[in-house]
């Protein structure tokens, strides 16, 4: 070895060198690894059997590059095999108790198939969805006040595993039972407030879940969970109440196969933005744990405001339809934010270190803006398609551009400017205002090209 490599070699350091002897990244799978992605594989030929005729060329193009991206999303973190196997197994045992014995769909056997009516037909799946996601969050609560914390909150994050399992098989049945309603009538469910609610919740927590088993703690669950139960909350008033959770046909501009990929990027952004600005309320509230004057609670004072505030605009918008209900969704708000402000030191003692908030706080912001922003290049192209140009300053578009601004200014300050701590923590909490009103607020309040989902 000559003079020259040596100095490099030295430059390199003894981390380079060991990272050099590391076996390659296929070498590193185990038999697992590889059982999983032959199976995946071996699904993906069977749905391209099965389901051929159903698909265009985009469907196709789609599903042979789910494949690979899932295979790798399994070996990322391996608890999304057991998710995936689990939700597939019990997706297809829907499907198949669907089938009359003449061989033909009947959507009618929902109602008269126990495991369908009671577990496994969309609309119950989804309520158990619901369910869990509330009980998931009383269990993180608990366990902030409770001397076996520990136990409790793992409860709540068993929990939220079941709820997301049952969100996707609820949405993977919704797209079968849509195709069955009548030809042209199929489409996979994110095309309406309803489905794209539960893309939230479900996308929310699997996010977070990653987030808790990568940093081994649960106690975050209980802040994070609070953001999911309120999107359980709408979505439930938005079902029952507003009658809105059949399926519809999709409206002409919806049509297109753009929304597959738009969509899902999007509320990754949405989930990922929301998981940030909770992280950040705990954040405030570990920061001013020992504070007794009431400005320095600002926080508290700020949720119970949205909190009040958003039984009053939907009650207002649903033309006093469904009143009670939101009487009951303050009164628990106002028990959330009473609960907060007197526990706050037994609640920020069980929260992990400041620096560990903002950490997880920083990285949800930048998964969200790195989606954030592929969704918008995508939905210009498919605003080309539908409307025969990228850009209109619709007023959803022009929301969703000052919610990009918002986050590629907060990454900007973070990685040029160092920006931590208070600051950071008050501007996430803005940009989740901000994103609110793209999301919902121009739905209630303006109107434009983008207003599929009025209230």
């Amino acid at each position: 070895m000559n003079t020259a490599t040596q100095t490099i070699e030295l430059k390199r350091g003894p981390q380079a060198s060991a990272n050099a002897l590391q076996p390659g990244y296929f070498a590193r799978r185990d038999v697992w690894d590889w059982l999983f992605a032959v199976l995946l594989l071996a699904g993906t030929a069977w749905a391209f059997m099965r389901y051929d005729a159903s698909m265009d060329v985009y469907e196709q193009s789609i599903l042979a590059g789910a494949a690979p991206a899932l295979i790798w999303l399994g070996w990322f973190w391996r608890p999304l095999r057991a998710l995936m196997a689990v939700v597939a197994g019990l997706s297809l045992v829907a499907i198949s108790l669907y089938q009359t014995p003449a061989g033909a769909a009947d959507l009618a056997r929902a109602d008269q198939v126990f495991l369908l009516k009671y577990f496994l037909s969309s609309q119950s799946a989804i309520l158990w969805m619901s369910m869990l996601f509330f009980m998931s969050t009383l269990f993180y609560w608990v366990g902030m006040f409770s001397r076996d914390g520990n136990t409790f909150e793992s409860l709540g994050s068993r929990l939220a595993w079941i709820a997301v399992t049952l969100a996707l098989v609820g949405t993977m049945v919704r797209w079968y039972e849509s195709h069955q309603i009548g030809a042209g009538i199929g489409h996979i469910p994110v095309s309406n407030l309803y489905e794209v609610f539960v893309l939230f919740c479900w996308m929310t927590a699997a996010f977070y879940l990653y987030y808790e088993d990568q940093y081994k703690t649960r106690s975050m669950g209980a802040f994070v969970m609070l953001v999911v139960s309120a999107a359980v909350g709408f979505l439930l008033w938005y079902a029952v109440v507003r009658e809105a959770g059949e399926i519809q046909p999709l409206v002409p501009a919806l049509q297109s196969w753009w929304m597959k990929l738009h969509v899902p990027a999007n509320f990754i952004g949405y989930g990922t933005f929301a998981i940030a600005a909770m992280l950040a309320f705990a954040y405030l509230i570990k920061q001013s744990a020992a504070e007794t004057r009431w400005y320095k609670l600002a926080p508290l004072w700020l949720l119970g405001i949205v909190l009040c505030f958003e039984p009053i605009v939907f009650r207002s918008s649903a033309a006093e339809k469904g009143g009670s209900y939101w009487f009951i969704y303050f009164g628990i708000s106002a028990l959330i934010v009473a609960t907060i402000m007197f526990g706050r030191r037994r609640i920020a003692a069980r929260l992990p270190a400041l620096e560990l908030l903002d950490d997880v706080m920083y990285k949800a912001i930048a998964v969200g803006f790195a989606f954030f922003t592929i969704a918008t290049v995508l939905g210009a192209f498919w605003a080309a398609e539908a409307w025969g140009g990228y850009w209109s300053w619709d007023p959803k578009e022009t929301w969703a551009l000052i919610v990009w601004l918002n986050y590629a200014a907060w990454l900007h300050m973070r990685l040029m400017k160092g920006l931590r701590g208070t600051v950071a923590a008050w501007w996430a909490l803005v940009g989740l205002a901000v994103t609110t009103f793209a999301f919902l607020g121009v739905n209630m309040f303006l109107s434009g090209l983008h207003s599929y989902g009025e209230l």
